[in-house]
């Protein structure tokens, strides 16, 4: 091919080759640009808004009709909208003005300077055809030119040429024909530079089997082959896209068609050419249907009629069998086995990346080819009678081993460098050096460029990067200076082999990148996204394939290759496009990720269900009545139970269980997220670990959230142990897959867990925390406070009682040792915390309530307080008090939340006692140095707040009483609210309501209140004791027995337990003997209660 286009430069001047470099850039902006204002002005979302007024309908139509011969003057009736936004119109068409104006200028200099280099000529026809597809380019053109006359007073000099060249390429195919007539007459293109691609098309079109008996790509065919290095006399041809040579065939054949009558060889390869796709690539997602625009211009011409048999066969042909969809999934099968054992043996033998590139970037080209062949056909091929050729399930595998090579050389790339350096100099200079000695015509000036050659590459340096002045001034000089020297290419092909060689080579030194992206750029899926999002969908339903999706994400990386300089308002919108569909698909995959490990997770847990104390009743059942050889009838209905870890015994270890599928499609699933630490998408590092970690954090809140088993409408909830031994086989599952999904699993387990001591997570969403503190006030303490639930402070829990007709949890079940331990767990400090505060609210509320019975009675309790050692007068006093069955009920209450409140306090302080031992210690130890008299306040920042634990609300307890307890003018209230309780206890009914919590509230509250008004807890106490103990001395001598019935059970709930009182103050209110006949008679009581029932 070389050597066909070498031959033509002749006719040009010097610096061809810069030229042709510099225009070839410049025609792919322009084709760029052409293509850009055709996707705005198709899409009415973008397209310009002036083109959409109705007020602008009668103008538009007028400037198409009469384009380009408008008279801007005399037509102030049809153009007056446009005259109205003349400055906005100049502002807005300036871009798309001067962009068709770059095409007449473009159009002009191939002409003059590209006859002969198909690049360019694809190019420019790849401009001018789309350029005929922007159907408002007359109104664009037209409208801004009318502006500028408006404006200026004047056309724009451009106009004239550009509306003419606009209105030659209505019909863009035949005036290009005609345009390139004379070079069909001197055959140049056609006989030399098309027929050049002959050899290698062939080759490269190639099926599957005989790429397999030649064992392409094969490093290890010939093993002591394995380190020469690979050659060729066309290296850059090996790696060439067979799509570029089918694009410069079929236009350059469409422009050049005399040849395709008068040369055999030409038609051979025209016809192979229209054998292997039914579309071309102009642009992006533009192509040419090349079956249907051949046949419809050689039908217009005379003396094409069996050329328009060829087309109709060849498209026949394509579809039958010859490289139709069946031969590209044949040679897609053989690439993925070739390639997989080529990148296999580069990656346990880097040092071959060296001898044998070449190899890998024909393996990338031709994986390239293969995609991009199955994406544009996929794209344009809607009706099919085999669509299924048209679809590979298996492409990722395809698509990661060409991400795989990529990431191989850009690892490597300092052993491909150094290889190379030292093969120029030590290798090409020599044998370029007997090549120019051999020469039988070798001039002064070649001999001289000849020698400096060889003696630049033999003092080649890595470290100095001379080897770019070496291709910028030797090469380039030689390539365009052959052109006015007796020297010809064509006539010494072994100079220019060695020459391609050495280009090839030097290129191995500072360009890789640029021939990466040459060979394996798949930045055509931003425009086609539907496919590519079916492809990543096909991906995620083949099992097999999961492993290889992450290529998906890592070709959004790809796209920053489509932007040009010439289209920079393109940038944005393609940078949006690769984040986005980048971070869709690695968001879909680390939602399957979450869901196989959180469904494991659901797996482990009911097996770790199994081993609950809950059901071992029923082997232990079984056991004895083995043991005792009596046979238990299991009940109708109820399944048999296998025992746990049955699970685990296999007759046949083909025997394929859920779990074992869970765990296969998590080892795919963890080897493509695992798969790469970061990679960069525009400008923007990507982790795929982050997805999964964020994924799996919000997945784990949900799962621990359903496992608690909270039901609104039945107020059923699973029991803190249960839900505890649930959480915990997910996080030791969880954490067992540290090493192998990538993610951070120890913050993902720790900021759930924080997340569920939370009221609400991070998605807003009730968390445990919430549910239980909800299901504890409402649930329990609210039965208990209506008598349905008792404390029992011997099993320090509160127990159900049995009502008749009525279904009840078990309130045990849910309050003793164990599930406060198991709630604290599962809570930590922010939970009981937050459980401790809404506690208390419930506690001020009651609060509320007793001030306003407090200040309805004040004058009688202050009489009473004053003369409660005056029987007489108390007698007559005592029926004054109003609502005593009201305070005695909100004390209980009152009572029973505290209860619950320390209950779930020693739960934490034991949870906090194992697993901080050496914190618990010290602050254990101190608060044994804070005496009763040291302020309240004081001893509890002791006690609780270096544990950030919930009963910080304790020191709130005035801030409480003081909001809500009392008012302003009512100081009296906190001093004569404990004497409305002696009074009030004589109508206690038993212990079954909770009556025996009083005592805490008695404790609690009164300690809150005196500390309120700065009194001593101490003196104050003690003064209530006095009052209670009158108040029980005048009770005995009442006559009446339904009075007196409860005296020893208040005797002993007046046995107050508080760090305010000594055992000598409640000794001289209480004696002991008193509380020991008391303990006698209400255990005689219950003794004859017991005895009546049991007989009844």
């Amino acid at each position: 091919l070389s050597v066909a286009i070498m031959s033509l430069t002749s006719a040009y001047q010097h610096k061809l080759a810069e030229k042709l470099t510099i225009l070839n850039d410049r025609g792919q902006g322009v084709l760029i640009r052409m293509y850009n204002i055709k996707k705005t002005c198709s899409d009415p979302k973008s397209k310009p808004p002036f083109l959409l007024e109705k007020s602008m309908e009668s103008s538009l139509k007028y400037i198409n009709k009469k384009f380009p011969n408008i008279d801007v003057r005399n037509s102030t009736q049809h153009l007056g909208p446009v005259h109205r936004e003349k400055a906005e119109i100049i502002r807005f068409l300036t871009n798309y003005y001067q962009s068709f104006v770059d095409v007449m200028e473009f159009r002009n200099l191939n002409f003059d300077f590209t006859q002969s280099y198909l690049d360019l000529i694809v190019t420019y026809t790849s401009v001018i055809l789309l350029l005929s597809r922007i159907e408002d380019r007359r109104v664009l053109i037209g409208m801004y030119n009318c502006a500028h006359e408006m404006l200026h007073g004047h056309s724009d000099p451009s106009f004239a040429r550009l509306g003419q060249m606009v209105l030659e390429y209505d019909h863009p195919l035949k005036k290009l024909t005609e345009e390139f007539g004379p070079h069909t007459k001197a055959s140049s293109l056609g006989d030399e530079a098309l027929l050049s691609l002959h050899f290698l098309f062939v080759r490269r079109n190639q099926g599957a089997e005989q790429w397999r008996s030649a064992q392409l790509l094969s490093l290890i065919s010939t093993p002591p082959a394995m380190i020469n290095p690979a050659n060729s006399d066309t290296m850059a041809c090996e790696y060439l896209s067979v799509e570029v040579m089918e694009r410069w065939i079929i236009i350059g054949f469409l422009l050049c068609n005399g040849c395709l009558n008068s040369n055999s060889q030409c038609q051979k390869l025209w016809k192979l050419c229209l054998q292997g796709s039914l579309y071309i690539t102009l642009i992006r997602e533009d192509v040419l249907q090349v079956h249907k625009v051949t046949e419809d211009l050689f039908s217009s011409w005379k003396g094409y009629g069996k050329r328009v048999a060829d087309i109709k066969e060849s498209k026949e042909h394509f579809s039958l069998s010859f490289l139709s969809g069946q031969f590209h999934c044949q040679r897609r099968q053989f690439l993925r086995m070739a390639v997989k054992e080529l990148e296999t043996v580069l990656t346990d033998e880097p040092g071959l990346l060296g001898p044998k590139a070449l190899y890998v970037f024909m393996a990338l080209s031709f994986i390239r080819d293969e995609v991009t062949w199955l994406v544009r056909h996929t794209e344009n091929v809607t009706k099919t009678k085999t669509p299924e050729d048209y679809a590979d399930s298996s492409i990722a595998e395809l698509l990661f081993l060409l991400e795989e090579i990529r990431a191989l050389v850009r690892r490597h790339i300092k052993v491909i460098q150094q290889y190379h350096l030292q093969y120029l100099a030590r290798f090409d200079a020599l044998v370029l050096s007997d090549i120019i000695q051999n020469l039988s015509v070798c001039p002064e000036e070649e001999s001289i460029i000849m020698s400096s050659f060889v003696s630049t590459l033999s003092s080649l340096n890595l470290k100095q990067g001379n080897w770019r002045e070496w291709r910028r001034k030797g090469l380039l000089r030689a390539y365009t200076s052959v052109a006015k020297a007796p020297l010809h290419l064509h006539e010494n092909p072994d100079l220019a082999k060695v020459m391609n060689l050495i280009v090839f080579h030097s290129r191995m030194l500072d360009s890789v990148e640029k021939v990466l992206v040459e060979t394996s750029d798949l930045s055509t899926f931003c425009f086609h996204l539907r496919t590519f999002e079916k492809m990543f969908t096909m991906t995620l339903e083949e099992p097999t394939m999961l492993r290889y999706a992450i290529a998906f994400p890592l070709i959004c990386a790809h796209f920053v290759h489509c932007t040009h300089e010439m289209c920079p308002e393109e940038y944005p919108h393609l940078k949006n496009h690769s984040l986005h569909h980048c971070n869709s698909f690695l968001e879909e995959l680390a939602k399957q990720t979450s869901n196989c490990v959180l469904e494991i997770c659901a797996e482990q847990r009911n097996l770790s269900e199994q081993l609950l104390p809950k059901h071992c009743a029923t082997t232990i059942s079984k056991a004895k009545n083995k043991k005792m050889k009596q046979k238990q009838t299991p009940r109708k209905g109820e399944p048999e139970r296998d025992k746990p870890g049955a699970e685990s015994h296999r007759k046949n270890r083909s025997i394929v269980t859920n779990m074992d599928k869970l765990h296969l499609h998590l080892t795919e699933l963890a080897l493509t997220m695992n798969h790469v630490h970061s990679f960069s998408v525009f400008e923007h590092t990507i982790f795929p670990s982050e997805y999964l970690s964020s994924h799996l954090e919000a997945r784990l809140n949900r799962a621990i959230v359903w496992l608690a088993g909270y039901n609104a409408a039945t107020q059923e909830i699973a029991r803190p142990s249960e839900l505890l031994a649930g959480v915990k086989a997910y996080i030791s599952f969880i954490q067992s897959l540290a090493q192998f999904v990538g993610a951070d699993v120890s913050r993902v387990i720790r900021n759930a867990l924080l997340q569920q001591t939370q009221p609400l997570d991070s998605c807003g969403e009730q968390t445990i925390t919430t549910l239980y503190t909800n299901w504890y006030l409402e649930g329990l303490l609210r039965q208990a406070s209506s008598g349905t639930i008792t404390l029992a402070p011997a099993m320090q829990a509160f127990v159900s009682l049995p009502r008749e007709g009525e279904q009840n949890f078990s309130a045990e079940e849910f309050s003793d040792v164990s599930e406060m331990r198991a709630l604290a767990e599962l809570l930590g400090p922010y939970g009981m915390k937050f459980l401790s505060e809404n506690l208390m609210w419930h506690v001020t509320s009651q609060i509320v309530e007793l001030k306003k019975l407090v200040v309805e009675n004040m004058d009688v309790l202050v009489q009473i307080r004053s003369n409660f050692s005056k029987a007489d007068l108390m007698a007559s006093l005592l029926p004054q008090l109003t609502g005593a069955d009201n305070v005695l009920k909100r004390m209980t209450i009152i009572g029973v939340i505290l209860t619950f409140r320390a209950m779930a306090q020693e739960g934490l302080r034991e949870v906090f006692s194992s697993h901080c031992p050496f914190l618990m210690g010290p602050i254990e130890c101190l608060k044994e140095f804070v005496t009763a008299d040291t302020d309240i306040k004081v001893r509890d920042r002791v006690k609780y707040n270096p544990l950030g634990r919930s009963v910080s609300s304790r020191r709130t307890w005035p801030g409480s009483c003081k909001g809500r307890g009392r008012g302003r003018g009512q100081p009296g209230a906190a001093h004569t609210s404990p004497s409305l309780l002696p009074a009030s206890v004589n109508h206690d009914p038993g212990y079954n309501n909770n009556i025996h919590c009083l005592t805490k509230a008695i404790i609690q509250v009164s300690a809150a209140l005196f500390t309120l008004y700065n009194k001593n807890i101490e003196t104050h106490l003690k003064e209530f004791l006095v009052v209670a103990s009158v108040s029980l001395l005048q009770l005995g001598q009442e006559t009446d027995k339904l009075k007196t019935r409860n005296r020893e059970s208040i005797s002993l709930l007046m046995r107050l337990e508080s760090s305010f009182l000594t055992l000598d103050m409640l000794e001289s209110c209480f004696p002991y003997v008193l509380l020991r006949n008391a303990y006698r008679e209400v255990s005689r009581a219950f003794y004859l209660n017991r005895v009546a029932a049991s007989t009844h």
